[in-house]
């Protein structure tokens, strides 16, 4: 058996594929109208696309109750090399989703990351230790087990359904719905009839393009080859980014024993010539004693992309992950990104359709989304030229201020504690900001997840008390002291929970709160040093764990106010039982841009 064996990661094989799609199938049977054929469906909310971005929002969307159909054009979920790091944002969205602990066993924690020079010297070493959020701040993942894990999750709602092989060939939209024609098998045409649509349906998206919606930045001009291999030849953890000159690459060890190597393609390579096992051999040969002995998994050529989409919603139809905007791999960020998409629109499109937030919510996505994202691309840029610099210079200067790093502990902290990762903060959105002080104000910033202690005496994350809604959390008081019964009845509408932080050393204390209240205990001392810092003891947290508002007793009534009126309630959305009569066709903007 050649040494050069396929390998396949473990996910979702054809027939379990097949498999998950009957099951929806059967799920679903009663919820559709009678009179419709078996090849017609109505949503309120389809997505296109089962990548990650795709199947986190319709497991958020399931867990909501939200009527969902993905369209995937793939027979199966895609198994080959593409993101390997998950940050501690993604993860607390999985969380969100209930979906972490089958996620954690294909995780590696505190991946560090550190660049090298031709000599092997290292001159930047990223130890991303802190776990604010919960999770570490950066892990090794498989990204095909992950997605699968997301799939089988699917399983669980009986108002999601899933289709593979549909290539979606038009699709129409007007100010009530979307309606989606899909090729399937057997050269059928299916109808899909939505509320909204998400296009999640990646960098070449065919909605963005239909749209007439541009794609800015650029294409850099080389490629890379990624090469996954199987039982590690090295077994060292960690990444390893090498600053080579002539050909940099980078080495960065998975879990289950899976090696990723990445390669600079030289302008006169191609891939089918570097797919030859004769030069693989001279390809890993300086990374690997013994290139000819590797099991090879997958091989695949890449091109850095730094793009964003002129627009992330128009209409019925919004953009979200690498239809929104793609990014280079340098700081492993594209899939993040993505799940901070899907982290944020989820919660809004849900309470919309549900009839609990005026449409005018949606629009806050790409308020506070598209400045974040085009930061993520633009350090993305930044390490690339870090690592591979146009000129010679320019790598004799990163190699001389590394040494001057080292004899400046704050600048290198700055860089082992991962500081220079752009942290959202969103300055407009879904949000009310003070009147005063808004620049150190933590509105629009990620609030914290410590361990905290129940009533019931175990430890577990802020997340899991507060649980898929908003959170009115307080420290040392009852939120609800200066609520009114109807504001209180508006707050549970939306799915609130009210929250009191105490010491951990006072839960033995009688119950002094509400019996809306839920008491927690401040194990660690970290909820009490972030209250510490700012003017207010009341925060609101969103969903998406991002503060809304924040407030002390006496102001929280009028805030609650002003946030409620933020979201605005209309009446709820049924999903869309026809198509419009006069809609805007992605062909009509085709016919009218020739």
């Amino acid at each position: 058996m050649s040494a050069y064996q396929a390998h396949s990661y473990t996910a979702l094989s054809k027939t379990e594929t097949n498999q998950l799609t009957l099951k929806h199938d059967k799920l679903m049977a009663d919820t559709h109208n009678p009179l419709e054929t078996p090849a017609d469906y109505s949503c309120q909310v389809a997505i296109l696309g089962a990548g990650p971005v795709g199947l986190t929002i319709a497991n958020q969307l399931g867990m909501a109750g939200i009527e969902v159909v993905v369209i995937e054009k793939l027979s199966a979920l895609i198994d080959y090399p593409r993101a390997i790091g998950i940050d501690d944002e993604a993860l607390r969205t999985l969380q969100a989703a209930g979906l972490i602990n089958e996620v954690l066993p294909h995780t590696t924690p505190y991946h560090a990351m550190r660049f090298l020079t031709p000599k092997g010297r290292c001159f930047a070493d990223i130890q991303p230790m802190t776990t604010e959020f919960g999770w570490s701040r950066r892990s090794a993942f498989i990204q095909p087990q992950v997605d699968a894990v997301l799939c089988r999750g699917l399983n669980r709602f009986k108002n999601v359904r899933m289709l593979f092989s549909r290539n979606v060939q038009q699709f129409e939209h007007d100010s009530n719905g979307v309606t989606l024609y899909a090729e399937a098998p057997e050269n059928t045409t299916e109808t899909i009839r939505a509320n909204y649509l998400i296009a999640c349906d990646g960098g070449n998206s065919y909605v963005r393009r239909s749209l007439g919606i541009s794609f800015d930045g650029k294409t850099a001009s080389n490629q890379w080859i990624v090469v996954d291999i199987a039982k590690d030849p090295l077994g060292i953890p960690n990444v390893y980014v090498c600053a080579d000159p002539v050909r940099p690459y980078v080495s960065a060890a998975l879990p289950h024993g899976i090696r990723r190597f990445e390669f600079m393609v030289m302008p006169d390579e191609t891939e089918e010539q570097l797919r030859q096992p004769e030069n693989m051999h001279k390809l890993l040969e300086k990374v690997v004693p013994y290139p000819e002995r590797v099991e090879l998994i997958r091989c695949r050529v890449y091109n850095h992309n730094a793009r964003l989409a002129g627009q992330f919603r128009k209409g019925r139809v919004i953009l979200a992950g690498d239809a929104a905007h793609i990014m280079p791999v340098w700081q492993g960020q594209g899939y993040n990104s993505g799940m901070r998409d899907a982290f944020n629109l989820a919660w809004k499109i849900a309470l919309v359709v549900q009839g609990k937030a005026g449409e005018a919510l949606l629009d806050t996505y790409e308020m506070e989304r598209r400045n974040h994202a085009k930061a993520m691309i633009d350090i993305s840029v930044l390490a690339g030229n870090v690592l591979a610099p146009p000129k010679r210079w320019q790598a004799t200067l990163r190699d001389s201020l590394s040494w001057v790093m080292d004899f400046v502990p704050p600048v290198k902290r700055y860089f082992l504690e991962m500081r220079f990762k752009p942290m959202p903060k969103y300055q407009k959105g879904a949000l009310v900001h003070p009147a005063q002080n808004t620049k150190n104000s933590p509105v629009g910033k990620i609030f914290i997840q410590p361990r905290v202690q129940t009533e019931q005496g175990s430890h577990t994350l802020l997340d899991d008390v507060i649980g898929p809604g908003f959170a009115i959390i307080a420290w040392g008081v009852d939120p609800t002291w200066e609520l009114s019964n109807a504001q209180i009845n508006a707050w549970q509408a939306l799915g609130t929970r009210f929250i009191q932080v105490i010491p951990a050393n006072q839960m033995a204390n009688k119950r002094e709160v509400a019996d809306n209240v839920v008491r927690v205990g401040d194990l660690e001392n970290r909820l009490k040093d972030w209250f510490g810092r700012y003017p207010a003891s009341i925060v609101v947290v969103r969903p998406d764990r991002f503060v809304g508002a924040v407030a002390i007793p006496q102001t929280i009534g009028q805030i609650s106010d002003r946030y409620l009126e933020v979201l605005k309630t209309p009446a709820a959305l049924k999903p869309i039982a026809a198509a419009q009569e006069h809609p805007v066709t992605s062909a009509d903007h085709e016919a009218s841009t020739l």
